[in-house]
């Protein structure tokens, strides 16, 4: 008969251990049980962050939804302005920049955007007082007659309501503070995306049902009924949907942050430094003797400011510039930008940002049409065109229509995130309270329990992260600063 276990003795070559200790972690353990430790930190913040940070990604994602229609908005608004009927024969561009002065006498000539097609008008782009910072006016040419179609004020590339569009989805129309908005947005928006992630990932693990991160839950699911206000079902249709949107979000942050005040001047620090700029060509042309035909560059040529067209029709003029782009093998939309002073060149500059892209550069020597430097898109650096596809495809252009449904479903997406998050808020109230309160986010003290080596990496990392986004940075010492009020109003609470 074998003897109970509580009466063995041990063999003297078995050392005596404490059944009531527990044994030590090995490694891989001890990194399994970080997640507990670390999740309520996660929760918190994901708490504050959707509370407090939640309305600027809702305005973002309404202002972006609005933005997914502008380009057939602005097709339909100015088709009379950028279309034209085909004709025989064609005036010159300098004929045309002429005729687009004669209507608009104030203001520098920036750009000329030759037509890509036969039936497209030419557009010349003056710089104009009369329009908001930032802005120019566009006047539109007809190839064929040298008549003036009319002009409209235009951002960058785009024409009055398109521009109206991009200007509120970037800063509301509130000039610079505005734009503060959309950095805080595209600051938190990768922050909540990965810690909603973790949090979902980590709730279907422990529901051993990591299989339906893709899908809510019914509303009973394995005999498992949800509670009465239905907090659990939101949050499943809350976490599903995110991990739908999840790669979408992220792209639209990191593209968001370039765009940015504060966070974008620290990413163009660190692309300048890991020379992953966007290279332009040399048009300085100092140093160029007179064999080239630069004898031009002595005092009294057309830098005087009598007429300030007068670099325009200088030399071979912006007809012979066209005529070296094409020559170049550079396709269309083609830009051209009249140098700005008489000891630069033109660049001719191809802008075709959907796919597939092409931004081949040249820059011309005006007196003599020769090609002064040129930069190829096949020559930049790879993160350079990674940086130009991503702000593409973000702006909805990259990939024409299909882009824009994307983006259009990422942002419903997002806003029904966004109106979920505040339901689930809502339904974690106190319950018999009708009146609003702040709600309840996960318990205080987790940090205490960390690893000192995680606790330290986390610390540098919040660090580290909220020097490069600075307005991240801020909010998440506005979060810390609110939970302290909030705790000690409670401690208040209960000792009175």
């Amino acid at each position: 008969m074998p003897v109970p276990t509580q009466f063995q003795t041990p063999s003297p070559a078995e050392p005596r251990t404490d059944p009531q200790a527990t044994p030590p972690l090995d490694p891989p353990s001890r990194r399994r049980d970080w997640w507990p430790m670390v999740r309520p930190l996660v929760l918190r913040l994901h708490f504050y962050a959707g509370v407090l940070v939640a309305p600027f990604i809702l305005v973002a994602s309404v202002t972006g939804l609005l933005y997914t229609i502008a380009p057939q908005v602005e097709q339909i608004a100015y088709h009379e302005l950028t279309h034209v009927s085909p004709a025989d024969g064609q005036a010159t561009l300098a004929a045309q920049v002429a005729a687009a002065r004669a209507t608009h006498s104030d203001g520098a000539v920036l750009r000329v955007d030759v037509p890509e097609a036969a039936d497209r008008t030419t557009r010349v782009v003056f710089t104009d007082e009369s329009v908001p910072a930032g802005y120019d006016m566009s006047v539109f040419v007809n190839p064929y007659t040298g008549q003036v179609e009319g002009q409209v004020r235009s951002y960058g590339q785009w024409l009055g309501f398109r521009a109206w569009l991009d200007d509120l989805h970037r800063n509301l129309h509130l000039g610079a503070l505005g734009r503060d908005y959309s950095e805080l947005a595209a600051s938190w928006l990768w922050v909540v995306a990965l810690g909603g992630l973790a949090l979902w990932v980590g709730r279907r693990r422990r529901e051993r049902r990591t299989g339906r991160l893709l899908m809510p839950d019914p509303s009973t699911s394995s005999g498992h009924r949800l509670d009465a206000r239905g907090r659990a079902r939101v949050m499943s249709w809350h976490g599903a949907i995110g991990v739908w949107v999840l790669l979408g979000a992220l792209v639209l942050s990191v593209s968001g942050v370039t765009w940015s005040r504060y966070a974008g001047a620290n990413v163009e620090e660190l692309r300048t430094a890991l020379a992953w700029m966007k290279p332009l060509p040399a048009t300085s042309l100092e140093g160029e003797t007179s064999a080239v035909g630069h004898e031009h560059h002595g005092p009294g040529t057309a830098t005087s400011g009598e007429n300030p067209d007068a670099l325009l029709v200088h030399g071979v003029g912006i007809d012979g510039v066209l005529a070296t782009a094409r020559e170049e093998g550079l396709g269309d939309p083609l830009y051209l930008t009249p140098p700005t002073d008489a000891d630069s060149a033109w660049t001719a500059a191809e802008n075709k940002r959907d796919w597939p892209t092409s931004y081949d550069t040249v820059a011309v020597d005006p007196a003599s049409g020769a090609v002064v430097d040129r930069v190829d898109f096949a020559d930049w650096p790879v993160m350079a065109k990674v940086t130009t596809w991503t702000i593409g495809a973000h702006m909805g252009i990259l990939f024409g229509v299909a882009n824009q449904i994307v983006l259009a479903a990422l942002a419903i997406g997002l806003i029904a995130l966004t109106l979920l998050g505040y339901r689930m808020w809502w339904l974690r109230r106190p319950r018999g309270v009708s009146r609003l309160r702040f709600g309840r986010p996960a318990p205080r003290g987790a940090w205490r329990r960390l690893p000192r080596t995680v606790l330290v990496g986390g610390v540098a990392v919040t660090v580290l992260v909220g020097w490069f986004f600075p307005l991240l940075g801020i909010s998440l010492v506005a979060f810390l600063l609110i939970d302290v009020a909030l705790a000690a109003a409670r401690r208040r609470r209960r000792a009175g």
